[in-house]
């Protein structure tokens, strides 16, 4: 007979749900799983990890195309082959979610394939007619995109599932919203030979990121023969014979775009219908679950992690929320996320990578507490590794509290802006000055010595600007 009385129930099979399920199963809890859809979420299925496939497919692609230059003969000629490069992308997917499947089996979770609802004094009903009971209750249900009236979904209008499995390659291609969802599609798809539009309501591409940061992204889009409009939104757009017919509205200039496809990827709303939240203390707003520190929502017994839970839309703040709200349930001490630690990705070409504040934003910061900041910026054209590996483009940039040294932000662009934007997490988290920094031995050659450039420069001791 299934066992239906848990110590811990997580709702929602993601980087959250499958992790808090996992740390859970440590701490000795009995833990169930409710799943209605893939293990691994959005993110392992239809998000982060397909997307992450397809671009790195054409990383490939272009250096192949660019083989000459390396003293390469022979591939300059290189295509993309798409049905190839989808099927690898799903067969990542997939191995994955079996991992998922087998952590899930070797930590004693029970999962259940299901929707499920709160029905009140912690128990759960699922849409497959059973009835769990647990102590706790982790709501892990994630996001969807945002859908825009606009542009009704379809055939030819797609949203990010739609994206990652296409049957062929749109001669022309507009992407409605320049954030990192978009800014990834925008770089896949002019890689394989799109002729790409990439539209944002805000002032400039990448919004959340530094302005500098998002001028020089802009600047490699364009460079790539990627069409950029920033303060330009969709008014309209109705099906051709072979395409999308859309009227564009730039700050109040209308002009019309007839392209093959179009992608979505304005944004998210949270998964928070259906959950019986109707008849509970838990509080929604703008389509997600309003938490404390540790992930406590209004009703006792109920907790909410990752997407559901509101911004930062990020797989793995989802995964730590879902380890600090274990322990803290378990007792253990338990500390909430600070934000300005959590760094924020863009596997765009070139790569963008942040933590913490902007320039603009630790200024006003300085300006409120009466502080000031200094500010060191090193490009990779002065690193040798950089140069050596041919991608010598790129930024970075760091942002520090003038008296005390605190490192209050850092930003990079570049191909590998993902992999680097770690070590000042680290820094971040350990609470490293300016001197920790500048004292620490960086290995030669590599990419990382820009990180203590940049360090040094903001002081005014950069060796090689």
């Amino acid at each position: 007979m299934t066992k239906t009385t848990f110590d811990l129930v997580v709702v929602g099979g993601g980087p959250g749900g499958y992790v808090a399920a996992i740390r859970a199963a440590q701490l000795g809890m009995s833990v169930a799983l409710v799943e209605r859809a893939e293990l691994g979420g959005i993110c392992l299925n239809w998000g982060c990890i397909p997307t992450k496939a397809l671009l790195h497919s054409a990383t490939v692609l272009r250096a192949c195309r660019e083989a000459a230059y390396y003293g390469v003969a022979g591939a300059g000629e290189a295509r993309p082959d798409l049905a190839a490069m989808v099927a690898r992308s799903r067969k990542v997917a997939g191995r994955l979610g079996q991992g998922v499947a087998h952590l899930m089996k070797k930590n004693g979770v029970t999962v259940f394939a299901a929707s499920a609802k709160l029905a009140g004094g912690g128990r759960l009903a699922l849409d497959n007619g059973s009835t769990l009971s647990a102590k706790h209750i982790i709501l892990a249900t994630g996001a969807r995109a945002r859908e825009l009236p606009a542009l009704p979904l379809g055939e030819r209008v797609w949203a990010y599932r739609q994206a990652l499995v296409p049957a062929e390659i749109p001669k022309s291609l507009l992407v409605v919203g320049a954030g990192a969802i978009g800014a990834e599609f925008a770089s896949f798809y002019r890689a394989v030979g799109a002729a790409v539009t990439l539209i944002d309501m805000t002032a400039e591409i990448l919004p959340q990121e530094d302005a500098e940061i998002s001028a020089l992204a802009r600047k490699a889009f364009e460079k790539q023969g990627i069409r950029v409009l920033t303060q330009c939104a969709v008014a309209s757009s109705s099906l051709t014979a072979s395409g999308v017919k859309v009227t564009l509205d730039q700050q109040g200039k209308r002009s019309e775009l007839e392209v093959d496809r179009v992608i979505v990827a304005a944004g998210i709303v949270g998964n928070v219908e259906n959950l019986g939240l109707e008849q509970t203390r838990v509080k929604v707003e703008k389509t997600h679950i309003v938490t404390d520190g540790l992930c406590r929502t209004g009703e006792p017994g109920v907790y909410a992690i990752g997407d559901v839970a509101g911004a930062p839309w990020l797989a793995h703040k989802a995964s730590h929320e879902a380890v600090l709200c274990v322990e803290a349930i378990a007792g253990k001490p338990a500390h909430p996320i600070d934000p300005l630690r959590i760094p924020a990705c863009t596997y765009s070409y070139p790569q963008v990578a942040s933590i913490g504040m902007s320039e603009a934003r630790a200024r006003e910061h300085a300006a409120k507490t009466g502080g000031d900041i200094r500010v060191g910026k090193f490009t990779f054209a002065g690193n040798g590794k950089a140069i050596a590996m041919g991608e010598d483009q790129g930024l970075v940039k760091t942002v520090f509290d003038a008296k005390s040294g605190e490192l209050l932000g850092a930003h990079i662009i570049h191909p590998e802006a993902s992999e680097l934007i770690t070590g000042y997490g680290v820094a971040a988290s350990l609470e490293a000055t300016e001197e920790d920094l500048m004292h620490t031995v960086f290995a030669h050659p590599t990419l990382s010595e820009t990180l203590h450039e940049s360090v040094l420069s903001a002081f005014g001791r950069a060796l090689h600007a």
